[in-house]
């Protein structure tokens, strides 16, 4: 990403929050390839999504994760969910957790849906050493 790129006080509350939940390497890589085309979708996503969304006071941030873990498996975007397992972890819930949301994500989005879910989890938990 080119130094030129603005940054305010929206943008670095949302990277603060948004490197909390996803982790530094993941967000250091997105921005880093960020060039001039698609830099306005980085910016939208940390200003509105990181900042506005994530860090509004009545509704915790492993609350904000188990409703990004239905919504995401609902709408079928893997690579998201994958980066939102991650950060579930991060906020704090536990495997079991998660085993309980991916059920319940089986029931209302569909077998394929859930069955997804499960396997992408177990790709993070490799990831982060978290094998059993």
């Amino acid at each position: 990403m080119s130094e030129t790129k603005p940054r305010g006080e929206k943008f670095e509350r949302g990277l603060k929050t948004r490197r909390a939940v996803l982790g530094d390497a993941y967000v250091e890589r997105s921005l880093e390839a960020a060039d001039d085309f698609n830099w306005p979708a980085q910016k939208l996503t940390t200003e509105y999504c990181w900042d506005e969304i994530w860090n509004r006071p009545d509704l915790d941030k492993r609350s904000r994760s188990l409703l990004n873990l239905g919504m995401i498996a609902a709408l079928n975007r893997p690579h998201e969910l994958k980066i939102h397992i991650r950060g579930a972890l991060n906020n704090g819930l536990a495997k079991a957790e998660l085993r309980e949301v991916f059920l319940q994500i089986a029931v209302y989005c569909g077998m394929p849906a859930g069955l997804d879910s499960f396997r992408l989890a177990k790709e993070v938990f490799k990831e982060m050493g978290l094998v059993d």
